[in-house]
């Protein structure tokens, strides 16, 4: 069995044989070529189903609407972030990362620095390192 050193810790790291355990996400991203990208490797890495909020608005939506395995935020969303939605999906016990050009979290409320966090620019490999955190720590969410 192979570990990575992960954000909480050592994670499994499954081979690419292997179906990933989270089947359905949800992407914050206002930069919709980015969010198409995001979409695109997720795919390849085994994700079933994905959905984009380019807003605020439309992820709450979303996830009120729907359940979700897990999501991924951008941080920046023009004028605003997106923490308050991440405390939201923390309420319902949805697994997320933050998808960011910072390098760490240390900037980021001292509620949300533990949250995995994928750096812009990414690749499939960094991707597939990422889901596979987040399928280590998180379970299917149940509306």
């Amino acid at each position: 069995m192979e570990f990575l050193n992960g954000p909480y810790g050592l994670v499994h790291a499954f081979g690419d044989d292997v179906e990933m355990m989270l089947q359905r996400v949800l992407i914050l991203e206002d930069n919709l070529i980015i969010a198409m990208e995001v979409e695109e490797i997720l795919r390849l890495v085994g994700i079933g189903q994905v959905e984009i909020a380019s807003n605020l608005e439309q992820a709450v939506s979303a996830i009120h609407s729907d359940s979700y395995d897990f999501a991924m935020l951008d941080v920046n969303l023009g004028e605003t972030t997106s923490f308050g939605f991440a405390r939201l999906l923390l309420e319902r016990g949805i697994a997320f990362g933050f998808v960011s050009g910072y390098s760490d979290t240390l900037d980021f409320p001292s509620d949300l620095r533990h949250v995995p966090l994928l750096n812009k620019p990414f690749d499939e490999q960094a991707m597939r390192l990422f889901v596979q955190t987040l399928s280590a720590i998180g379970k299917p969410s149940a509306m």
